[in-house]
């Protein structure tokens, strides 16, 4: 009997504070219109410092400059509707992001960004796409902190696949 291994969904999220407010994105999902951090999967041959900064463009219009690691977080996401049952692992970072470039278009699901407090924040927590959103503002507001190269990627993730 082959056994299929399990194996959990890598996404990255970037906090982005500025005034004592964050940035998050509203976006389109089955369960109506929800807020996150700019956030999305890790892809093939990707660093997760790349990640970020990409998802955080695509989200945004806004380049993002990774500063520290604020954590790795999981959280199980059930639909029993859609049949799916999905864990993911977050790695969420906090950083810079610079001014919306004009004429950039939102990644398809993302209806606007605005910015929110942390009071703001917690009052929507009914709102939030993941359970972790809160809790990675949470650990950003209490200083916790990684430096970027406590995530080692080895040379050979972004080699290209070896076809057989």
């Amino acid at each position: 009997m082959k056994h299929e291994r399990w194996k959990p969904s890598v996404t990255v999220a970037a906090i982005i504070e500025s005034g004592g407010r964050f940035l998050l994105v509203e976006e389109e999902t089955p369960e109506g219109l929800m807020l996150n951090q700019p956030a999305g999967h890790l892809d093939e041959g990707e660093s997760p410092l790349a990640a970020v900064a990409r998802e955080t463009l695509e989200e945004t219009a806004r380049p993002f400059v990774p500063e520290a690691l604020v954590g790795i977080y999981m959280a199980r996401f059930q639909r029993p509707s859609r049949e799916e049952d999905v864990t993911y692992v977050r790695l969420a970072f906090c950083g810079q992001a610079g001014e919306a470039i004009a004429g950039q278009a939102l990644d398809k699901g993302i209806v606007r960004t605005l910015w929110l407090s942390l009071d703001e924040l917690r009052a929507s927590s009914a709102r939030h796409r993941s359970p972790l959103l809160l809790q990675c503002v949470e650990d950003y507001v209490a200083g916790r902190r990684l430096p970027l190269d406590a995530i080692h990627v080895d040379p050979s993730v972004q080699q290209p696949l070896i076809k057989t």
